[in-house]
């Protein structure tokens, strides 16, 4: 009995590390490949269980959420996050010193589901071998110094649900491929605020997209084929291009559509009379184009009790009536 009691009063306080020693190792690779490592993250140490660190799998033990948010590491990203097999969201996030190009060896993360390195400072390219994390489901590279084109292997991903590109120094077309995705589920693609050129591939028309934002680059031609009254969107964001089509002939998405803006374009013809029973409409701006003729009333919208001010529609050929001016 006493000799039982001893084991019983050595052994409270105290529990099994349930880190699993690979993820160990990976972490303290990880903090120690910055020189301000040790500095800012102090609690990562040998003795300490990772799992009270990280968020692990309760019957692996593996970590499965590698999120750093808001520091200051400084240094480029080591290949020691790819030792981290079993992860399902990796996050870098709001990391301003954070530079250098996003390391080959995060093809080994198979199971991540969530990829997000953004508000940072990498540069290089979008890497083409993104496309095989097979199991990712949205990829979020926004504001940070990326540059050359899209890589058209991203088309490929199976479980894409979204994908965020904006905010970047991103050059050439859209790739033909994104109008023969592979993910039947893409619900968002934002590429804006890059140096994106050339026409949208005509296949992009087949997509069912309920987000995209391709603002805010010099892309040209037509872009009707993003209208359509089945297509199901709730956002369209064309603005600040080149674009240039006949706004007549496109139809809208009468009980999804929140947001239209199609301002600063070359975008021509008749507001369509359809567009008033898009009612579930917020914001709309068609301003800075050369659309004409008389702007359809009255809206039957449900969440505004009026209808939108001269702002959406100001800097037009000749579109008139309310709230511009009368029509002649």
């Amino acid at each position: 009995m006493f000799h039982f009691l001893l084991f019983l009063l050595s052994t409270v306080g105290t529990s099994a590390e349930r880190c699993h020693p690979d993820d160990k190792a990976a972490i303290l690779k990880f903090k120690n490949s910055f020189s301000n490592g040790p500095q800012l993250l102090p609690m990562w140490t040998s003795d300490r269980d990772c799992c009270d660190i990280f968020d692990c799998d309760q019957t692996t033990n593996r970590i499965t959420d590698f999120s750093i948010t808001y520091s200051d590491l400084a240094g480029t990203i080591p290949d020691a996050v790819g030792d981290l097999t079993y992860l399902q969201t990796l996050r870098l996030h709001k990391m301003p010193f954070l530079v250098g190009e996003i390391p080959r060896s995060v093809t080994r993360l198979k199971h991540v589901t969530f990829f997000d390195i953004s508000w940072t400072n990498i540069s290089g390219h979008v890497p083409p071998f993104l496309a095989e994390l097979k199991s990712v489901m949205f990829i979020y590279l926004s504001y940070n110094n990326l540059s050359g084109p899209i890589p058209p292997s991203l088309a490929t991903l199976p479980n894409m649900i979204g994908l965020d590109l904006s905010r970047n120094q991103l050059t050439g077309s859209i790739p033909e491929s994104f109008g023969h995705l592979v993910s039947p589920a893409l619900q968002g693609l934002s590429l804006s605020h890059n140096k994106l050129s050339g026409e949208i591939p005509t296949t992009v028309g087949n997509m069912k997209i309920y987000q995209i934002d391709v603002s805010r680059n010099s892309l040209s031609g037509d872009a009707s084929m993003l209208f359509g009254a089945s297509k199901g969107s709730s956002v369209i964001d064309i603005s600040r291009n080149n674009f240039e089509f006949d706004f007549s002939q496109v139809s809208f998405m009468e009980d999804t559509l929140v947001t239209l803006d199609i301002s600063h374009n070359n975008i021509y013809g008749k507001i369509p009379s359809q567009i008033l029973k898009a009612f579930m409409l917020q914001f709309l701006n068609v301003s800075y184009n050369r659309l004409c003729g008389e702007i359809p009333s009255p809206w039957q919208l449900k969440y505004r009790s009026e209808g939108f001010d001269n702002s959406s529609f100001i800097h037009n050929r000749c579109l008139c009536g309310s709230p511009l001016a009368q029509c002649k």
